[in-house]
Protein backbone atom coordinates (compact mmCIF):
# COMPACT_ATOMS: atom_id res chain seq x y z
CA UNK A 1 0.00 0.00 0.00
CA UNK A 2 3.08 1.77 1.07
CA UNK A 3 4.69 1.14 -2.38
CA UNK A 4 1.36 2.39 -4.30
CA UNK A 5 0.87 5.59 -2.63
CA UNK A 6 4.72 6.28 -3.21
CA UNK A 7 3.97 5.72 -6.61
CA UNK A 8 1.32 7.91 -7.48
CA UNK A 9 2.95 10.63 -4.85
CA UNK A 10 6.15 10.28 -8.10
CA UNK A 11 4.05 10.12 -11.17
CA UNK A 12 2.25 13.40 -9.49
CA UNK A 13 5.49 15.40 -9.06
CA UNK A 14 6.41 14.06 -12.60
CA UNK A 15 4.05 15.65 -14.07
CA UNK A 16 4.23 18.61 -11.89
CA UNK A 17 7.51 19.19 -13.41
CA UNK A 18 6.74 18.70 -16.78
CA UNK A 19 5.90 22.22 -16.73
CA UNK A 20 7.62 25.44 -15.31
CA UNK A 21 4.53 26.70 -13.43
CA UNK A 22 0.91 26.46 -12.97
CA UNK A 23 0.49 29.03 -15.31
CA UNK A 24 2.37 26.97 -17.87
CA UNK A 25 0.38 23.70 -17.70
CA UNK A 26 -2.95 25.69 -17.20
CA UNK A 27 -2.40 27.29 -20.66
CA UNK A 28 -0.96 24.42 -22.65
CA UNK A 29 -3.91 22.05 -21.77
CA UNK A 30 -6.14 25.06 -22.54
CA UNK A 31 -4.88 25.45 -26.13
CA UNK A 32 -4.33 21.46 -26.27
CA UNK A 33 -8.67 21.49 -25.76
CA UNK A 34 -9.35 24.08 -28.06
CA UNK A 35 -7.45 22.68 -30.98
CA UNK A 36 -9.20 19.54 -30.58
CA UNK A 37 -12.61 21.23 -30.43
CA UNK A 38 -11.38 23.18 -33.42
CA UNK A 39 -10.56 20.19 -35.34
CA UNK A 40 -13.77 18.37 -34.88
CA UNK A 41 -15.45 21.63 -35.32
CA UNK A 42 -14.33 22.27 -38.54
CA UNK A 43 -14.46 18.81 -39.74
CA UNK A 44 -10.52 18.22 -39.71
CA UNK A 45 -9.98 21.97 -40.11
CA UNK A 46 -11.82 22.60 -43.59
CA UNK A 47 -13.96 24.97 -42.35
CA UNK A 48 -12.01 27.34 -41.10
CA UNK A 49 -12.65 31.42 -41.73
CA UNK A 50 -9.05 32.87 -41.71
CA UNK A 51 -11.31 36.63 -41.48
CA UNK A 52 -11.75 35.66 -38.08
CA UNK A 53 -8.04 35.02 -37.01
CA UNK A 54 -7.09 38.22 -35.61
CA UNK A 55 -10.26 37.57 -32.68
CA UNK A 56 -8.53 33.94 -32.31
CA UNK A 57 -5.08 34.89 -31.36
CA UNK A 58 -7.08 38.04 -29.08
CA UNK A 59 -9.02 35.23 -27.80
CA UNK A 60 -5.96 33.27 -26.62
CA UNK A 61 -4.08 36.35 -25.46
CA UNK A 62 -7.01 36.86 -23.64
CA UNK A 63 -6.88 33.46 -21.93
CA UNK A 64 -3.17 33.64 -21.54
CA UNK A 65 -3.86 36.97 -19.43
CA UNK A 66 -6.99 35.47 -17.32
CA UNK A 67 -4.60 32.94 -15.95
CA UNK A 68 -1.93 34.93 -15.01
CA UNK A 69 -4.42 36.87 -12.82
CA UNK A 70 -6.47 34.16 -12.18
CA UNK A 71 -4.07 31.71 -11.25
CA UNK A 72 -1.96 34.66 -8.94
CA UNK A 73 -4.81 35.31 -7.23
CA UNK A 74 -5.93 31.86 -6.58
CA UNK A 75 -2.49 31.26 -4.98
CA UNK A 76 -3.49 33.67 -1.95
CA UNK A 77 -3.86 31.89 1.41
CA UNK A 78 -7.42 33.46 1.76
CA UNK A 79 -8.90 32.42 -1.87
CA UNK A 80 -6.95 28.87 -1.66
CA UNK A 81 -9.23 27.63 1.31
CA UNK A 82 -12.52 29.90 -0.60
CA UNK A 83 -11.63 27.75 -3.87
CA UNK A 84 -11.63 24.65 -1.79
CA UNK A 85 -14.38 24.53 0.45
CA UNK A 86 -16.69 26.32 -2.61
CA UNK A 87 -15.93 23.03 -4.09
CA UNK A 88 -16.72 20.93 -1.37
CA UNK A 89 -20.06 23.25 -1.29
CA UNK A 90 -20.67 23.27 -5.11
CA UNK A 91 -23.49 20.72 -4.88
CA UNK A 92 -25.61 21.57 -2.35
CA UNK A 93 -29.13 22.41 -2.54
CA UNK A 94 -28.74 26.45 -2.63
CA UNK A 95 -26.02 26.85 -5.33
CA UNK A 96 -28.86 26.20 -8.01
CA UNK A 97 -30.64 29.51 -6.45
CA UNK A 98 -27.68 31.66 -5.51
CA UNK A 99 -26.25 31.14 -9.23
CA UNK A 100 -29.53 32.45 -10.64
CA UNK A 101 -28.82 35.17 -8.68
CA UNK A 102 -25.47 36.09 -9.08
CA UNK A 103 -24.59 35.00 -12.22
CA UNK A 104 -28.31 35.02 -14.63
CA UNK A 105 -30.77 38.27 -12.71
CA UNK A 106 -28.28 39.93 -10.98
CA UNK A 107 -29.80 40.36 -7.65
CA UNK A 108 -27.70 41.42 -5.72
CA UNK A 109 -27.84 44.59 -7.88
CA UNK A 110 -31.30 45.35 -7.55
CA UNK A 111 -31.32 46.80 -4.01
CA UNK A 112 -28.67 49.30 -5.18
CA UNK A 113 -31.37 51.00 -7.11
CA UNK A 114 -33.06 49.75 -10.54
CA UNK A 115 -31.47 51.69 -13.09
CA UNK A 116 -28.05 50.30 -11.95
CA UNK A 117 -29.34 46.48 -11.78
CA UNK A 118 -31.33 47.55 -15.37
CA UNK A 119 -27.76 48.73 -16.99
CA UNK A 120 -26.09 45.76 -15.60
CA UNK A 121 -28.49 43.52 -17.09
CA UNK A 122 -28.42 44.67 -20.51
CA UNK A 123 -24.42 45.25 -20.58
CA UNK A 124 -24.08 41.76 -18.81
CA UNK A 125 -26.36 39.45 -20.86
CA UNK A 126 -25.54 41.72 -24.56
CA UNK A 127 -22.07 40.72 -23.47
CA UNK A 128 -22.69 36.96 -22.52
CA UNK A 129 -25.27 37.30 -25.86
CA UNK A 130 -21.85 38.70 -27.88
CA UNK A 131 -19.79 35.93 -26.48
CA UNK A 132 -21.96 32.62 -27.40
CA UNK A 133 -22.09 33.86 -30.80
CA UNK A 134 -18.65 34.92 -31.30
CA UNK A 135 -16.24 32.56 -29.91
CA UNK A 136 -18.11 29.16 -31.35
CA UNK A 137 -17.77 30.88 -34.90
CA UNK A 138 -13.89 32.20 -34.17
CA UNK A 139 -12.97 28.56 -33.31
CA UNK A 140 -15.01 26.93 -36.41
CA UNK A 141 -17.87 25.02 -33.39
CA UNK A 142 -20.79 26.55 -35.61
CA UNK A 143 -21.18 27.89 -38.98
CA UNK A 144 -23.22 27.88 -41.76
CA UNK A 145 -23.64 26.39 -45.42
CA UNK A 146 -25.53 27.85 -48.64
CA UNK A 147 -28.40 25.10 -49.70
CA UNK A 148 -29.38 25.04 -53.33
CA UNK A 149 -33.28 25.72 -52.06
CA UNK A 150 -32.59 29.25 -50.52
CA UNK A 151 -32.04 27.91 -47.11
CA UNK A 152 -29.27 27.06 -44.84
CA UNK A 153 -27.96 24.44 -42.75
CA UNK A 154 -26.49 25.40 -39.10
CA UNK A 155 -23.31 23.22 -38.48
CA UNK A 156 -22.33 22.83 -35.00
CA UNK A 157 -19.52 20.87 -33.94
CA UNK A 158 -19.44 19.67 -36.89
CA UNK A 159 -22.52 18.03 -37.66
CA UNK A 160 -25.20 19.07 -39.38
CA UNK A 161 -27.88 20.85 -36.54
CA UNK A 162 -31.42 22.04 -38.58
CA UNK A 163 -31.68 23.17 -41.76
CA UNK A 164 -33.59 27.03 -41.95
CA UNK A 165 -35.00 29.18 -44.82
CA UNK A 166 -32.73 32.04 -45.54
CA UNK A 167 -35.67 34.37 -44.95
CA UNK A 168 -37.18 32.95 -41.95
CA UNK A 169 -37.08 34.08 -38.44
CA UNK A 170 -34.45 31.41 -37.17
CA UNK A 171 -31.98 32.60 -40.21
CA UNK A 172 -33.05 36.35 -38.92
CA UNK A 173 -32.33 35.79 -35.52
CA UNK A 174 -29.11 34.18 -36.03
CA UNK A 175 -27.32 37.14 -38.17
CA UNK A 176 -28.36 39.76 -36.03
CA UNK A 177 -28.15 38.13 -32.39
CA UNK A 178 -24.24 40.40 -32.74
CA UNK A 179 -26.63 43.08 -33.48
CA UNK A 180 -29.68 43.21 -30.90
CA UNK A 181 -26.46 42.32 -27.87
CA UNK A 182 -24.84 45.49 -29.89
CA UNK A 183 -27.72 47.15 -28.76
CA UNK A 184 -28.23 45.84 -25.50
CA UNK A 185 -24.49 47.06 -24.40
CA UNK A 186 -24.76 50.20 -25.86
CA UNK A 187 -27.83 50.73 -24.05
CA UNK A 188 -26.51 49.48 -20.93
CA UNK A 189 -23.10 51.97 -21.62
CA UNK A 190 -24.97 54.97 -21.95
CA UNK A 191 -26.90 54.44 -18.83
CA UNK A 192 -23.75 53.89 -16.91
CA UNK A 193 -21.86 56.62 -18.05
CA UNK A 194 -25.11 58.59 -17.44
CA UNK A 195 -24.65 58.13 -13.81
CA UNK A 196 -21.09 58.01 -13.41
CA UNK A 197 -21.20 61.57 -15.06
CA UNK A 198 -24.29 62.48 -13.33
CA UNK A 199 -23.85 61.52 -10.03
CA UNK A 200 -21.60 63.65 -7.77
CA UNK A 201 -20.34 60.88 -5.27
CA UNK A 202 -19.59 58.96 -8.44
CA UNK A 203 -17.75 61.66 -10.32
CA UNK A 204 -15.61 61.93 -6.94
CA UNK A 205 -14.69 58.22 -6.99
CA UNK A 206 -13.92 57.51 -10.79
CA UNK A 207 -10.76 57.42 -12.73
CA UNK A 208 -10.61 57.10 -16.31
CA UNK A 209 -8.12 54.31 -16.94
CA UNK A 210 -10.11 51.78 -14.48
CA UNK A 211 -13.33 53.17 -14.47
CA UNK A 212 -13.90 55.07 -17.97
CA UNK A 213 -12.15 53.51 -20.44
CA UNK A 214 -13.61 49.90 -19.97
CA UNK A 215 -17.05 51.54 -20.74
CA UNK A 216 -15.58 53.52 -23.72
CA UNK A 217 -14.34 50.08 -25.25
CA UNK A 218 -17.37 48.41 -25.07
CA UNK A 219 -19.17 51.19 -26.72
CA UNK A 220 -16.48 51.67 -29.16
CA UNK A 221 -17.09 47.77 -30.30
CA UNK A 222 -20.83 48.28 -30.34
CA UNK A 223 -20.85 50.75 -32.35
CA UNK A 224 -18.49 50.10 -34.83
CA UNK A 225 -20.41 46.34 -35.23
CA UNK A 226 -24.00 48.27 -35.40
CA UNK A 227 -21.96 50.55 -38.41
CA UNK A 228 -21.15 47.19 -40.01
CA UNK A 229 -24.70 46.09 -40.39
CA UNK A 230 -25.95 49.56 -41.98
CA UNK A 231 -22.57 50.19 -44.28
CA UNK A 232 -23.72 46.32 -45.92
CA UNK A 233 -27.77 47.02 -45.85
CA UNK A 234 -28.12 50.54 -46.83
CA UNK A 235 -24.70 51.55 -48.67
CA UNK A 236 -24.16 48.71 -50.53
CA UNK A 237 -20.85 47.86 -48.59
CA UNK A 238 -19.06 50.97 -48.93
CA UNK A 239 -16.06 51.12 -46.86
CA UNK A 240 -16.67 48.19 -44.81
CA UNK A 241 -13.73 46.35 -44.72
CA UNK A 242 -12.12 49.20 -43.30
CA UNK A 243 -14.92 49.71 -40.65
CA UNK A 244 -13.97 45.82 -40.39
CA UNK A 245 -10.62 46.08 -39.60
CA UNK A 246 -11.30 48.62 -37.20
CA UNK A 247 -13.75 46.69 -35.14
CA UNK A 248 -11.65 43.75 -35.55
CA UNK A 249 -8.98 46.13 -33.67
CA UNK A 250 -11.17 47.21 -31.16
CA UNK A 251 -12.42 43.86 -29.98
CA UNK A 252 -8.49 42.61 -29.84
CA UNK A 253 -7.21 45.47 -27.79
CA UNK A 254 -10.59 44.51 -25.34
CA UNK A 255 -9.94 40.96 -25.34
CA UNK A 256 -6.46 41.81 -24.32
CA UNK A 257 -7.31 44.64 -21.77
CA UNK A 258 -9.97 42.38 -20.03
CA UNK A 259 -7.93 40.28 -17.48
CA UNK A 260 -6.00 43.57 -16.05
CA UNK A 261 -8.85 46.17 -15.77
CA UNK A 262 -12.25 46.43 -14.16
CA UNK A 263 -13.92 44.25 -16.82
CA UNK A 264 -12.17 41.61 -15.06
CA UNK A 265 -14.72 40.88 -12.54
CA UNK A 266 -16.65 39.03 -15.48
CA UNK A 267 -14.88 36.16 -16.03
CA UNK A 268 -14.48 35.95 -12.29
CA UNK A 269 -17.93 36.56 -11.01
CA UNK A 270 -18.33 32.77 -10.75
CA UNK A 271 -16.76 32.82 -7.99
CA UNK A 272 -19.28 34.62 -5.56
CA UNK A 273 -21.33 31.18 -5.95
CA UNK A 274 -18.28 29.93 -3.72
CA UNK A 275 -18.14 32.72 -1.77
CA UNK A 276 -22.00 32.62 -0.64
CA UNK A 277 -22.19 29.51 -0.06
CA UNK A 278 -19.32 29.45 2.16
CA UNK A 279 -20.99 31.98 4.65
CA UNK A 280 -24.88 30.28 3.73
CA UNK A 281 -23.47 26.87 4.95
CA UNK A 282 -21.24 27.58 7.75
CA UNK A 283 -23.56 30.62 9.15
CA UNK A 284 -26.18 27.71 10.31
CA UNK A 285 -23.39 25.38 11.75
CA UNK A 286 -22.58 27.57 14.26
CA UNK A 287 -21.84 31.37 15.22
CA UNK A 288 -18.96 32.95 16.46
CA UNK A 289 -19.58 35.10 19.64
CA UNK A 290 -17.35 38.50 19.82
CA UNK A 291 -14.91 37.81 22.71
CA UNK A 292 -16.43 40.91 24.28
CA UNK A 293 -19.68 41.95 23.90
CA UNK A 294 -20.64 38.35 22.78
CA UNK A 295 -22.62 38.95 19.68
CA UNK A 296 -22.54 36.40 17.05
CA UNK A 297 -21.07 38.12 13.71
CA UNK A 298 -19.55 35.47 11.72
CA UNK A 299 -19.58 31.82 11.54
CA UNK A 300 -16.78 30.01 13.66
CA UNK A 301 -15.85 28.09 10.34
CA UNK A 302 -14.94 31.62 9.01
CA UNK A 303 -13.57 32.83 12.22
CA UNK A 304 -10.81 30.13 12.22
CA UNK A 305 -9.91 30.10 8.53
CA UNK A 306 -9.45 34.28 9.16
CA UNK A 307 -6.83 33.27 12.10
CA UNK A 308 -5.44 30.23 10.01
CA UNK A 309 -4.62 32.74 6.81
CA UNK A 310 -3.30 35.37 9.03
CA UNK A 311 -0.76 32.78 10.20
CA UNK A 312 0.14 31.43 7.04
CA UNK A 313 1.12 35.01 6.52
CA UNK A 314 3.17 35.41 9.83
CA UNK A 315 0.81 38.03 11.33
CA UNK A 316 0.08 37.47 15.41
CA UNK A 317 -3.16 39.31 15.92
CA UNK A 318 -3.06 37.35 19.62
CA UNK A 319 -3.44 39.92 22.21
CA UNK A 320 -2.38 39.98 25.98
CA UNK A 321 -6.00 39.76 26.76
CA UNK A 322 -6.21 36.11 25.82
CA UNK A 323 -7.92 36.05 22.32
CA UNK A 324 -7.21 37.02 19.02
CA UNK A 325 -8.17 40.40 17.34
CA UNK A 326 -9.91 38.52 14.85
CA UNK A 327 -12.31 37.13 17.50
CA UNK A 328 -13.90 40.52 17.87
CA UNK A 329 -16.68 42.28 15.68
CA UNK A 330 -16.04 45.13 13.71
CA UNK A 331 -17.51 47.55 16.37
CA UNK A 332 -15.50 46.01 19.40
CA UNK A 333 -12.49 45.73 17.39
CA UNK A 334 -12.38 49.31 16.18
CA UNK A 335 -12.75 50.06 19.93
CA UNK A 336 -10.08 47.73 21.15
CA UNK A 337 -7.68 49.23 18.81
CA UNK A 338 -8.63 52.49 20.49
CA UNK A 339 -8.09 51.08 23.63
CA UNK A 340 -4.55 50.10 22.78
CA UNK A 341 -3.46 53.91 22.20
CA UNK A 342 -5.30 55.74 25.28
CA UNK A 343 -4.77 52.71 27.53
CA UNK A 344 -8.41 53.12 28.25
CA UNK A 345 -10.71 49.95 27.64
CA UNK A 346 -12.76 51.70 25.46
CA UNK A 347 -13.93 48.21 24.31
CA UNK A 348 -15.50 46.92 27.42
CA UNK A 349 -18.12 49.83 27.09
CA UNK A 350 -21.50 48.78 26.28
CA UNK A 351 -22.39 51.88 24.34
CA UNK A 352 -23.32 51.27 20.41
CA UNK A 353 -21.74 52.81 17.70
CA UNK A 354 -23.99 55.17 15.52
CA UNK A 355 -23.60 52.70 12.12
CA UNK A 356 -25.07 49.91 13.17
CA UNK A 357 -24.15 48.42 9.78
CA UNK A 358 -21.02 47.68 10.59
CA UNK A 359 -21.08 44.07 11.46
CA UNK A 360 -19.15 40.69 10.59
Amino acid sequence: MEEHNGLKKKIGESNTKAFASHYAKSMFFTVVVLTVLTFIGTRLFIHIDLNLYGYMVGTLVFIGGFFYRFISWGERPPTKILIKKGIKLLFTKTTPKIAVQHLAIFDFIKKRGVERWLQHILIGWGCILACLVTFPLVFGWMYFTMNDNGSYTIVLMGLDLMKVKADGMIAWLSYNALNVAAIMVTAGVCMALHRRLKNMQARAEQKFIYDFLPLFLLLFISITGLLLTVQNVFLDGWLQPQMSLIHQFSVIVTLIYLPFGKLAHIPFRPMSVFARNYREHYGKEAMKECKVCSNHFVSVEQSNDVIQVLGVNDIDFNMKDGFNLAELCMPCRRKYRISRFSGFATHQLKVKEANQNAHG
